[in-house]
Order: structure tokens, then C-alpha cells, then sequence
């Protein structure tokens, strides 16, 4: 079943926290994963494997450079889920 933008969201918040400690309130739609969470290409890697895993979905390595904020990365998710 799909999830909503809000679920996906506070997935994702999890998914950074397990990765970089972030406070999963600091992980907000409009906050970009470079400038504003500070998570680098290594770090973000791992957070786009945990999210296909999660929420069943194939984000393609040329995809995620066009994922700059989190709000982006769950409009991609919200948009492919099965």
C-alpha cells in the first residue's frame, strides 16, 4: 500500500537519523541533504539504498543528484512506490 508524503517523510527522517545522528525534527521537506543537513555523497548513498529497501522503490544513481532537498526525495518516493 502506498504511503502518504507525511509517512514517507518521517521514514526518511529515521532512515538519516540511523545514518548520521540528525534529530529526525531537523529533517524537514524544505531542508536540502548538502547545504542545510550537511550529508555527504557517501553518507547519502546509504540513505538512497535504505529508502528503496523501505519503501519498496528503485531510485537510479542518476536520479539522486536531482534529489537536492528532502522534499524532493519524497515526492520521487511518494511517485514510484508500488
Amino acid at each position: 500500500m502506498a504511503q502518504s508524503e507525511q509517512e514517507i517523510l518521517e521514514g526518511l527522517a529515521e532512515i538519516v537519523n540511523e545514518e548520521t545522528g540528525l534529530d529526525t525534527e531537523s529533517v524537514q521537506s524544505e531542508k536540502s541533504f548538502t547545504d542545510d543537513l550537511d550529508i555527504d555523497s557517501l553518507s547519502m548513498m546509504t540513505i538512497v539504498v535504505n529508502a528503496e529497501e523501505k519503501f519498496g522503490v528503485r531510485i537510479p544513481d542518476d536520479e539522486v543528484k536531482n534529489l537536492k532537498t528532502v522534499g524532493d526525495a519524497v515526492s520521487f518516493i511518494a511517485k514510484n512506490q508500488s
